[in-house]
Parts: structure tokens; sequence; C-alpha cells
């Protein structure tokens, strides 16, 4: 898409470049730096187990806000409205329950453990370990394939750039930025820069809230949701855009991004007390709250501007039919290169694109970690030497960083990317629900009712676009994923009963 030769240029200047250019390698040398803090695997993978209160939130929020997650809930705003709030609502409500109950976490904190897939061996069997780990990786691995994209989609909309030699390589340097400093500091390097980029990107989101309401008018905001999708643009249970099952999706997707992805999991894990935890969930679910909210206002906003302008309008919003996904993703970013003045819009990019350095750095290394603490080290009988598991968790970088290019070129988005990202994410969660729930509170949940658990949850797999044209389904996404999260629970049940352990294991709460 040309927006040069329709007219609509961008507030992006140089000076706004020097602003990018100047943060993003001050950024990158204080993730060096912290290198020198790297003893052991635990600083690594867990910073030494040491996080107070106030770090351990701003970490949370930093990984959970990143640009991915502005450009996907901005892209829920523009083609759901209001009623797109209640994503965020359902992970608040559900991040504070989690808190103040200490559902999964706390008792995953007790064990000490540095990943969910260790915990799979200390409650079944190294087996399930190894095959969980797999598991997890390939399905937080396929979850963040697109975050590239998303970053250059999002520099595309902004600064107007047309070539995509250009950004690629932009990207590309971005990308390599991250594995530098990840590779080196681990997690020391990525809890200090997620506590510096939460900062500046809050203050960023708020002062781009004010300008978009200065530019648009909160009246006229919401009488053109009301006049382009009706109902429907409020209400979430009204099933032209949204539905019950999406919202009872989104519940179960509150519980999974705070209690059952990894990324979040680990803070728990790398908290100093069981009070840090619980305390670290409570305030976060304020974060988890306005990470998506915000973001999805600027696209109710994007959707705005774009019906009142005649050029942009048969581009994004078709007589016929729906824009492409990766077109309408693009509507927050070209939106705010119109309202953001010179200057203050480089700002805000710049805490835009660090905080999707600050998304990568955590995926990198959760992923990582579970690769070569949860599938590689365990295959030995004796394991694996800490210095031996800390040079495979920097080689697996790598290759995730490069796999993560290669996919975020090529792959067709075909749906919302926030569709893509829940069922890729349900390849793991949806077995691993079960096995964390039925497994820290239920004495007969067996080895065997774990195996048939992972592998309904792998059926996930089904709900992707691509794999559905492939078998000519056409299924909706929050569906499969139901379908996916029921079959394993029961199953897990069934087998369990069925196939019991000879063993008596002792309640991992304790």
């Amino acid at each position: 898409m040309n927006l040069e030769s329709i007219g609509l240029d961008t507030n992006f200047s140089i000076l706004d470049w020097c602003i990018v250019i100047v943060y993003l390698l001050a950024v990158v040398g204080v993730g060096v730096y912290i290198r020198r803090y790297v003893v052991n695997v635990a600083d690594f993978i867990v910073a030494g187990r040491s996080l107070k209160p106030c770090l351990a939130i701003a970490t949370m929020i930093g990984t959970e806000l990143g640009l991915v997650t502005v450009m996907y809930s901005s892209q829920k705003g523009f083609t759901g409205g209001f009623a797109a709030f209640h994503i965020a609502f359902a992970a608040a409500i559900v991040t504070l329950l989690v808190g103040l109950s200490g559902f999964i976490v706390v008792p995953l904190r007790k064990l000490k453990v540095m990943t969910i897939p260790e915990y799979y061996e200390k409650r079944f069997s190294r087996g399930v370990r190894i095959i969980g780990g797999i598991i997890l990786a390939f399905s937080g691995i396929l979850n963040m394939g697109l975050f590239l994209k998303t970053g250059s989609l999002f520099v595309m909309g902004v600064t107007h750039m047309t070539s995509e030699v250009e950004l690629k390589i932009i990207m590309t340097v971005m990308l390599g930025f991250v594995l530098l400093y990840t590779t080196l500091g681990g997690m020391l390097s990525i809890v200090v820069l997620d506590y510096i980029q939460f900062v500046v990107l809050a203050f960023g989101l708020l002062i781009t809230c004010f300008f978009s309401i200065k530019a648009l008018g909160w009246h006229n905001i919401v009488d053109t949701v009301s006049q382009r999708y009706g109902e429907a643009g409020f209400n979430p249970f009204d099933e032209e855009i949204f539905g019950t099952s999406y919202v009872v999706m989104m519940l179960f997707l509150g519980l999974v991004s705070c209690a059952i992805w990894q990324t979040a999991v680990i803070r728990a894990c790398a908290a100093d007390s069981i009070r840090t935890v619980k305390r670290l969930y409570i305030w976060s679910s304020i974060g988890f709250m306005i990470r998506s909210l915000l973001p999805c206002f600027f696209g109710i906003c994007a959707l705005v501007f774009v019906s009142q302008n005649d050029s942009l309008r048969p581009i994004f919003l078709p007589a016929e039919g729906k824009a492409d996904a990766q077109v309408t993703l693009m509507a927050m970013p070209i939106f705010l290169s119109q309202i953001l003045p010179m200057g203050l819009i480089g700002i805000i990019s710049a805490a835009m694109l660090a905080a999707f350095m600050s998304t990568h750095d955590s995926y990198l290394l959760c992923w990582s970690s579970v690769l070569a603490q949860d599938v590689v080290s365990p295959c030995f009988k004796n394991g694996l030497p800490a210095k031996t598991r800390l040079l495979l968790n920097r080689l697996f970088i790598l290759a995730i960083g490069l796999f993560i290019l290669i996919w975020g070129l090529w792959y067709p988005l075909g749906q919302d990317l926030w569709d893509y990202m829940v069922i890729s994410g349900a390849i793991y969660f949806a077995g691993a629900i079960s096995l964390l729930t039925f497994g820290l509170y239920w004495k007969r949940a067996s080895k065997t009712g774990a195996y048939l658990s992972i592998f309904a949850g792998f059926g996930a797999l089904l709900g992707l676009k691509p794999v559905q044209e492939l078998l000519h389904m056409d299924v909706e996404t929050d569906i499969v994923g139901l379908i996916a999260t029921g079959a394993a629970g029961v199953l897990m049940v069934l087998g369990s009963l069925i196939f019991p352990d000879r063993r008596t294991f002792k309640e991992s709460r304790g």
C-alpha cells in the first residue's frame, strides 16, 4: 500500500529517526552491560529468584505490553469497536483472582521450578517433561513467529516507508540487537530493560490517548462506532462480531496469559517470596487491563479517522467483504502518523519499538530455556553441566531468532493477529491447563492422563487458517480452542481413572 500515492503524508521526520536510533542504542548498551552480573543458569533464566515487588510488576507488564500487543489490540478495536474492551476486562479479572488466591503460580513458586515442564517431571515423569517441553516450545515459537512482521507493519504505517527491502533490513537489525543482549545477559538484562521500557511506554500511551481524543472528539468516536457496527460494536455477546463463545474463550485466555503461559509464570518463579508472587499478580491485573484497553481504543480512533478519509475508506473499509488482516493491522500506526506532532511521534515510536524488543527478549529466553532445560538436558541420565546448559540456552536463542526471521517473512496471516496468537498458543495451553490444574490439585492425576491431555491440546493446530484451508475446514478460532481445551480436560480425567499411577504422588502444594 503506497500512502504517498493517495496524498497522505506523515509527521515522522529526520528528528524522529534520530530519537529512535539514539534510544534503541542506549537500550542495547544497558542490556549488554548487565552481562557482567550473570554467574550461573539461575541468574540467566530467573534472575537468581531475587525480584522485588515493584521490579517484578514492571517487568511482567513490560513484557506483556509489547508492540505486538499494541498492534493486535488496536486491530481488535478497529474490527470490533468498544465491544473489544471485554478482552482487557477478562484479563484483569482473572489475573486479580489468581493474585488473591495464588492459583497455580504459588505452588509452582514453592517447588522452585524454573520452567513449567520441569514441574511435569516432578509431578508425572521425565517423558511427560520432554514431550510437554517440545509442545510448549513449538507453540511458543510459532506464537511469536509474526512479531517481526508486526513490527515491520508498524514502521511502515508510521513512517510511510514503501521499500520492503529497507523494512526487512530494519527488522533484522532490531532482532540482532535483541539477540545480542538477551544472549549475553539473560533474565537480568531483560528485567532491567523491561522496567525502563515500561515507564517510557506507559507515558507514551497516555499522551497518545490525549492527542487521539483531542483530534477526533469523544462524541464523534462513539457515534462512528455506533453507525459502523451498531449494537455489536458495544456488546461483546452480540454474535455478529464476537459472541458468547468468544467471551468465554477470552476468560480462558486471561488465565493462560497470567498463570499458564511460560513468559508470565517465569516472573513468579523469579520472585523472591510467595508474598511477592501474590502482590505481583494483584497489581499486574491493572496492567493486564490497560495493555489491551488503550491500544484497543487507538484502533477505534483509527476506525473513526479512516471512516472520515475518502482516500483510506475504500482500502480499510471496502463496501463489499472485509479488508485483508495485514491491511487492518496498519490502521493504527497510520492514524498515529497523522495526529502526533514531529518529535513526539519519534518518542512514541521509540517506546513502541523498545516494547517490541522487550517482548522478543523474554520470549526468546523462555523458549530457549525450555528447549535446553526440558528437552535436551533430561535426555541425558545425569543431566548436563551448568555451563553446557548455559551455552545451549544461548545457541537456542540464536536458532529461534533465525526461525522467526524466516517465518515472519513468508507466513500468510489470513486472520486477525490476535486470533492467530490465541490458536497458536492453544496448541500448548489447551493441554497445559489440565496438567497444571489437575496435577497440582488432584492427587489421582496420572502420567497416562497427562500424555493424553497434551496430545489433545495439540489438536488446536486445526484453528490456524492455512491448516483449515489445507483440510477444507471452516471453524471459528474460539470454537477450536474451547473444544481442544475441553477434550484435554476430559482425557486427563478418564486417562487418570482408567490408568492410575502405581505410586502415590505427594501433593505438590506442600
